[in-house]
């Protein structure tokens, strides 16, 4: 058997959302649709199990910690694992700021002023991105482009109303 270490299917638990609206939907499907397009997925307890993917996904939070259940294409349930949120409090309310400043700036700023916003909050993003990576590690391999766009949808989770 190959291996396929990928993700064909990612859902979000619709019970952790805490908000939405237009512009949060258009962002989880963006990232949604981003990372089945491409992405680098091995959980490991499942591959030292032999099961190969491809996997489909449910993410959830609960309790301060991200909830991570892993299937087989016929959706039974292959590993499920959780992540510590508390070492990301800081940087997704850096990136939700950094996010706001950045929409803001789009109505009333200067293109370079547009600029120097959006490489700050890439580079949150980034940072976000190594210190997820870091914090599966143990759990799950992903490459860094997979870890961006599960931070995305780590802060779809997070999202509250005004």
């Amino acid at each position: 058997m190959s291996a396929d270490y990928r993700l064909i299917d990612i859902k979000l638990d619709e019970r952790t959302i805490l908000w939405r609206n237009a512009d949060i939907e258009q962002e989880r499907r963006v990232a949604i649709f981003d990372l089945l397009e491409g992405n680098e997925f091995k959980p490991i307890a499942a591959a030292d199990a032999g099961q190969h993917g491809p996997y489909k996904l449910l993410l959830g939070v609960e309790d301060g910690r991200l909830d991570v259940t892993v299937s087989d294409t016929e959706d039974r349930q292959v590993d499920a694992f959780q992540v510590a949120l508390s070492p990301f409090r800081r940087t997704i309310r850096e990136y939700f700021a950094i996010c706001d400043s950045y929409f803001q700036a789009i109505r009333n700023a200067s293109p370079g002023q547009i600029e120097t916003i959006d490489m700050a909050r890439r580079g949150i993003h980034n940072d976000a991105a190594e210190l997820l990576k870091e914090r599966l590690e143990p759990r799950a391999i992903v490459d860094f482009d997979t870890a961006r766009r599960l931070f995305t949808l780590i802060c779809v989770l997070h999202i509250k109303g005004h």
